[in-house]
Parts: structure tokens; sequence; C-alpha cells
């Protein structure tokens, strides 16, 4: 049995198009996520429809691992479990969230995360959670970065609508990367963030 609805994707598929007309997004590189086998995704974040938008580009479903209280608001908390999201704890100590991550991997899905652990505000980054190193280390998969722009300015943080049609979204998705051999799980946090950030240089010297 898959993590994730199967009827709920083939209709988000249907309609994806639509999503991403309106929202605007211009991406490149998704030849870069593997069509199959376990990997990571792991992108910068800025605003609440990152998740969505990852999907809305991804050539497979991507399972995220969201904040457990968000699996208690009405409607997003059923739209989010249907997606096969994995419910995290804020203290980052829960090892049966770290186990059902393992378990998906191995089963060859793809898990999306956020190192940043919150969104950052528009046009920054964050500090990396070590617990993302942790995962990384852990797993032995590849991990994918992905650069998210324009999100924040579509949909800010205290707005309760998205701006249709004013503002691109921007996504640019690197080539997989592993993480071996590095000296603690926060060094691997923070070369995940500084590939994520590379993205960002490689528009500006394009």
């Amino acid at each position: 049995m898959k993590p994730y609805s199967e009827i709920g994707y083939r209709i988000f598929y249907t309609v994806r198009p639509i999503f991403r007309y309106l929202l605007r997004i211009k991406v490149e590189g998704t030849d870069n996520i593997p069509k199959e086998g376990g990997c990571i995704i792991a992108a910068n974040h800025r605003s609440h429809l990152d998740p969505p938008v990852l999907n809305i580009i991804s050539p497979r479903p991507i399972l995220f691992m969201a904040k457990k209280e968000l699996f208690e608001v009405p409607i997003l908390g059923w739209f989010i479990k249907k997606a096969g999201a994995i419910p995290v704890n804020r203290d980052g100590k829960d090892i049966s969230t770290l186990k059902k991550a393992f378990n998906v991997l191995k089963e060859g899905y793809c898990i999306g995360i956020f190192p940043e652990g919150t969104r950052a505000k528009p046009g920054e980054f964050r500090k990396a959670q070590p617990g993302v190193g942790f995962l990384i280390e852990r797993a032995k998969v590849p991990v994918i970065p992905v650069l998210i722009e324009g999100t924040d300015k579509v949909f800010p943080v205290k707005s309760k609508l998205p701006k249709l049609f004013m503002y691109n979204i921007e996504v640019k998705v690197g080539k997989p990367v592993n993480f071996h051999g590095l000296s603690s799980y926060e060094h691997i946090a923070e070369k995940v963030m500084e590939e994520i950030k590379n993205l960002k240089r490689g528009n500006k010297d394009g």
C-alpha cells in the first residue's frame, strides 16, 4: 500500500497545469529529479505555497515532513495526510518520525524537507537545522537541492489569499548530491544550504 492517495494524486496531476498557470511558475532542471528510487528534495522555505509548488513541478509525488500541528488543522490536515506527509514534532526528538522517513526512503519514495525548519524572511535564508544532517547521513540517498523564489511575494506570511498574476514563481532544481564523509550532522546541514544558495548564485551568473 502506498503512503499517499493514488486517486488524489491522479486528480492533482490532471489539474496541476491550471495551478502552474495561475501561479505563473517557471522551472528549470526537473530532469535532475530521479524518476524512481529513494531521494530527498531539500528546498529553501519562505511561504506556505512552497510544498504545493514543488509537487506541481515534480515528475513524481513528494512526501513532505510537516509540523505535527498542521495535521490538526481542519481541511488542511486531511489534505496533507492524503498527500502522504510525515508528521514532525517541534522538539525534533521523535524517533518514530525518523523511522517512518527512513522506511519511506527505503521503499523508493521521495521525501521533501525544508532544512531551515521554518519560513525565512523575504529574500533571505535561515540556518539549517542539525536534524536535517542526521536524516541525510543515515538515509544515504541522493539529495536534490532546490531554490524557490517568488512564493513569498505571491503568498506572503500574513496574507489570507495568494496574489495571483502579480509575480512569477521561479524554481531551480540542482543536480543530485551525496553528502558522505563529512565531519558532523551540522556540517552536512550547512552544506545542504550552501548547495541551495549556489543555485541562486548560478542564476545571477547566468
